[in-house]
C-alpha cells in the first residue's frame, strides 16, 4: 500500500476546494454552480479521509459517506430546481433570473 503524507492530501483537498469556490463565485449557470459545489463537497470528503488516515482512525470515513449522502440528496433537489426554473423562466442564468425579481 502507498502511504500519500497528509500535508500532500490536504493541498490537494484546499486546491479541489478553492476552484469549486472559484467555480460558485465566477459561473452564472446554475448547473455549473452546482458542479462547484459538488467539487467543494468532494474536496471537504478527501480532507476527512486524510484526517482519519493519519490518526488511524475510520472516522473521516464514516464522514465521507455522510458527506456523500449529503451530495446526493442536494443533487437531486437541485436538478428539479433547475428543472422548475427552465421550465417557467426558459433560462438557467442567475443574472437573467436576478433582472427578474423586480
Amino acid at each position: 500500500m502507498i502511504y500519500v503524507p497528509a500535508n500532500m492530501g490536504l493541498m490537494l483537498a484546499a486546491i479541489l476546494f478553492l476552484l469549486g469556490l472559484i467555480g460558485v463565485l465566477t459561473r452564472r449557470n446554475v448547473l455549473f454552480i452546482l458542479m462547484s459545489l459538488e467539487i467543494m463537497l468532494n474536496a471537504a470528503g478527501l480532507a476527512f479521509v486524510v484526517a482519519g488516515a493519519h490518526w488511524m482512525q475510520a472516522d473521516g470515513q464514516v464522514m465521507f459517506i455522510f458527506i456523500l449522502t449529503m451530495a446526493a440528496a442536494e443533487v437531486s433537489v437541485g436538478l428539479a430546481l433547475i428543472l422548475q426554473m427552465h421550465r417557467h423562466h426558459k433560462t438557467v442564468d442567475t443574472n437573467v433570473l436576478n433582472l427578474l425579481k423586480d
